[in-house]
């Protein structure tokens, strides 16, 4: 690795250890001298360079992941109040998050609330769970033109899989974080197996993990977070773009497939449409693809993995 490429690595590093750390207190009253701090630049220093990095200031960023959280909310937990949502999510006040919710959506909360939640996804496409089309420009979620007609959800939920809610357990990782395509992960995974396997770290039974930190219906892809995964059993030294990170234990909804790379999709449908009739909702926390072997390993490359979504009891 060249200088400048060790370089960029750290830098990405502190960035990423700045954006967890908004990720766990998105509703605290955090100034940008403390973001600075954690990252271990100045404050003048700090803000060129995560906007260099990002293509958002830090103060965006913030209040995105801030109004997304909430909008994540408003569709997970239809019986939360409004009020409640805008002061867990850390706004100071009603008038604030209206500005806020509108600026970003375009809309009220309570009309973004009464628009009827994604549930699958097809050729990039949403659909309600009456299999009518949706879609999201800017972040809005708009009816399609007639064009395009609604779909019978058997079309595109053709997983047959037994889904469990049962308790996982706490997970230590060594990753590398991915924005964007979902499909241009493997960038990252490339990243993780050359730090690891030069230290042993790729034993035969070794497990890797995508965690998921954004909803993709929510949030626009190129700015979708994904961390590319491996399970560890001993403290690693990481450095450059290899972090490490804990999985939360706990209740989760776990989807068993055996899918070619074409049929993650799908496979996330099944998992969604499940919700809809399960007795549960969203739980806090990320959900995340655990894999059981390398496809490469597969007498016919499929993925063999667990689903994971957290969950609580409606």
């Amino acid at each position: 690795m060249t200088t400048q490429e060790q370089s960029r690595a750290e830098y990405i590093s502190r960035i990423n250890h700045v954006m967890e750390y908004v990720e766990t207190h998105y509703h605290e009253q955090v100034r940008l001298d403390k973001l600075a701090e954690i990252a271990h630049f100045s404050p003048f220093h700090f803000h060129r360079i995560f906007s260099a990095l990002t293509g958002e200031t830090p103060s965006d960023f913030f209040i995105r992941i801030r109004i997304e959280k909430a909008a994540m909310q408003l569709k997970d937990y239809p019986r939360k109040s409004i009020s409640d949502i805008v002061f867990d999510c850390g706004f100071s006040s009603m008038a604030l998050f209206a500005r806020t919710f509108r600026k970003h959506f375009g809309m009220t909360a309570s009309t973004f609330r009464l628009i009827e939640r994604p549930i699958v996804v097809k050729d990039g496409i949403y659909y309600s769970k009456n299999g009518q089309p949706l879609s999201k420009k800017n972040q809005i979620y708009v009816a399609l033109n007639n064009e395009l007609c609604s779909i019978n959800l058997k079309q595109v939920i053709i997983m047959e899989t037994k889904i469990v809610v049962k308790e996982m357990p706490e997970m230590q990782t060594i990753y590398c974080r991915h924005t964007g395509a979902f499909n241009q992960i493997y960038k990252a995974y490339n990243k993780l197996m050359q730090f690891a396997g030069p230290r042993g770290l790729i034993e035969p039974d070794a497990h890797t993990v995508t965690v998921y930190h954004d909803d993709p219906s929510v949030t626009e892809i190129d700015k979708v977070r994904q961390s590319a995964a491996l399970v560890v059993h001993q403290d690693v030294k990481t450095e450059g773009e290899i972090g490490k990170m804990t999985i939360k234990g706990g209740k989760y909804a776990v989807g068993h497939f055996e899918i070619k790379v074409t049929e993650f999709e799908n496979a996330w449908n099944t998992m969604c449409v499940w919700f809809t009739e399960s007795g549960y909702e969203p739980g806090e926390g990320n959900s995340y693809e655990y894999y059981y072997c390398d496809p490469e390993n597969h007498p016919e490359q499929k993925f063999v993995l667990d689903i994971c979504i957290p969950v609580k009891s409606i």
